[in-house]
């Protein structure tokens, strides 16, 4: 599978994650079929924000009435890792749900993951400019 990503959205969040480098931060990923069109930020209501991510319900649950009201589909979510790599945690493992996409940002590196029932996979990702997608692979 190859997603497309709304061009500077990726760079979007890895500012954001580098304007937080002590803390997971953490959102959904917004958009239809395999195209994320935006990213829609939260709170990161952890008690362990160092380390562990939760997103406010509030925001998850706004997202999901949208959707079924015939709004963008919630995707998955991203959050980034302050101290490990790019790559899906056991933390994350446990509590990702199966066919979600997660971004994962370390660093000036971002990776796409799609949850299955027993592991993740890794996604190749695209650009895409409002009229389509364009430029190279990115990711990986």
């Amino acid at each position: 599978m190859t997603a497309t990503i709304a061009t500077g959205l990726v760079a979007e969040l890895l500012a954001a994650a580098a304007r937080r480098p002590d803390e997971e931060i953490c959102g959904l990923l917004i958009g239809e079929g395999g195209d994320i069109r935006r990213a829609l930020p939260a709170a990161n209501v952890s008690p362990r924000p160092a380390d562990s991510f939760e997103i406010d319900p509030a925001v998850l649950i706004a997202a999901l009435r949208a959707e079924r009201a015939g709004g963008p589909a919630v995707l998955g979510c991203y959050h980034s890792h302050p101290r490990g790599p790019a790559i899906p945690s056991p933390r994350d493992l446990a509590a990702a749900e199966p066919g979600r996409l997660w971004l994962i940002l370390a660093g000036d590196v971002a990776r796409l993951w799609r949850r299955h029932a027993e592991d993740f996979t890794e996604v190749a990702f695209h650009a895409m400019a409002a009229d389509g997608p364009a430029g190279p692979p990115a990711g990986g």
